[in-house]
């Protein structure tokens, strides 16, 4: 049935032309596999375990933009602190770039 329908698109004028159209829709496929699929999954798979890596004394910066430290770690929730006031937030409100940023050591460039 669903060779019928790949079919249907082109006339075959040529002794062949179905086995062309195959060939190029599996050649789509699969480059918009590796450049929209892949990537994305792999980023999904780096920011997952960055989150289960962070525990108690961590600094981390929330999707919404907020500056805390984190008190209390759970399976799925952080209780962070920022300023005094204590929140409980959801493990997949920790931006993962901001908070790397963040803890990253400082580069010092020396003037010669």
């Amino acid at each position: 049935m669903l060779n019928n329908v790949l079919l249907m698109g082109m006339p075959n004028t040529q002794g062949g032309g179905g086995s062309m159209n195959m060939i190029m829709l599996i050649l789509i496929f699969v480059v918009f596999y590796f450049f929209m699929i892949y990537p994305q999954m792999k980023k999904n798979k780096a920011q997952k375990k960055f989150r289960e890596a962070l525990g108690k004394g961590d600094k981390v910066i929330t999707l919404g933009g907020i500056h805390a430290k984190i008190l209390e770690a759970t399976e799925h929730t952080f209780l962070i602190e920022s300023e005094g006031t204590k929140l409980r937030i959801d493990r997949t409100a920790v931006s993962m770039e901001a908070s790397q940023a963040l803890n990253a050591p400082a580069k010092i460039e020396e003037k010669k």
